[in-house]
């Protein structure tokens, strides 16, 4: 696994395993993706898509195998109440939004089995900034309280969003994560906006909403010239665009398979062939 260091020095993997809507098969997917070699897992207090407590148990189960706690980077998000299931949330619908985010991440903690979260996202914006600030502000308490790494932010897709955020807080952001898609341009200016602050994006739906690229003619003869899959080539392009992707398999040997993109590199004229294709 190689690694990357944010602007808040923390070591992270440049590929994360995803935990969306893995329901009851949570754990053993969990487990498996790091004993095949994963060491990010990226989750959500978040129930209607997550289940979070499973993630932890799988967590630990991988831990007997004699890994330590300081050997994985593990990611979690508050989300707010427009993202929640009502039925079924970590906080009451009229607690106050700095109590939401309390409540949340103290199950999350619980969830996962852990009082030191390496990264803790707003899971989306929230609206009017003064409110997307008492959230921020609330969540850079972990990290004063050393129970956080650094702050992130995900499903942001708009620049004059994230700038208001980065110039009004103290604890900066570190990590935009937001889905990888033609849809917002794959976030060309945003993404170069990060890079200018030291802010690293991770990608979501990465293949799932790009089969137009990964079935296209250049794909083909990548795979043919690198003897790779069209995931494996994508995969290692993003790395070397500086992008760390989630990565959502629940197949073994995909697992093993996508690990290996730490094993080669794209030659310059394919990296600018590809990029070409996501502007």
């Amino acid at each position: 696994m190689e690694y990357t260091l944010s602007n808040q020095n923390i070591k992270i993997p440049k590929m994360i395993y995803g935990t969306a809507w893995k329901k009851d098969k949570t754990a053993q997917l969990v487990k498996e993706a790091i004993l095949t070699g994963f060491r990010g897992i990226d989750t959500a207090c978040q129930p209607r898509h997550y289940q979070e407590n499973l993630v932890g148990k799988g967590i630990q189960e991988a831990m007997k195998e004699g890994l330590k706690r300081e050997d994985l980077y593990i990611q979690t998000k508050f989300t707010p109440i427009d993202g929640q299931d009502k039925n079924n949330m970590p906080y009451l619908e009229n607690d106050s939004i700095s109590t939401q985010v309390e409540k949340s991440f103290e199950t999350s903690k619980k969830n996962l089995k852990t009082n030191y979260i390496d990264t803790y996202i707003l899971h989306s914006p929230v609206f009017p900034g003064s409110k997307l600030l008492n959230v921020w502000n609330t969540m850079s308490n972990f990290k004063k309280s050393n129970e956080v790494g650094q702050l992130g932010i995900s499903n942001c897709y708009d620049l004059d969003v994230l700038k208001y955020l980065y110039e009004k807080v103290e604890v900066k952001p570190a990590i935009l994560q937001n889905r990888f898609y033609s849809q917002t341009m794959y976030d060309t200016e945003l993404r170069a906006w990060c890079k200018e602050k030291g802010i690293i994006y991770e990608s979501f739906w990465s293949l799932t909403a790009n089969p137009h690229i990964l079935e296209s003619e250049l794909f083909s003869n990548l795979t043919i010239k690198y003897n790779k899959s069209a995931a494996s080539i994508f995969y290692r392009f993003l790395n070397q665009i500086d992008i760390i992707p989630l990565n959502g398999t629940t197949s073994k040997n995909h697992m093993i398979e996508d690990l290996k993109i730490f094993n080669f590199s794209l030659e310059k004229e394919d990296i600018e062939a590809i990029n070409s294709m996501v502007k």
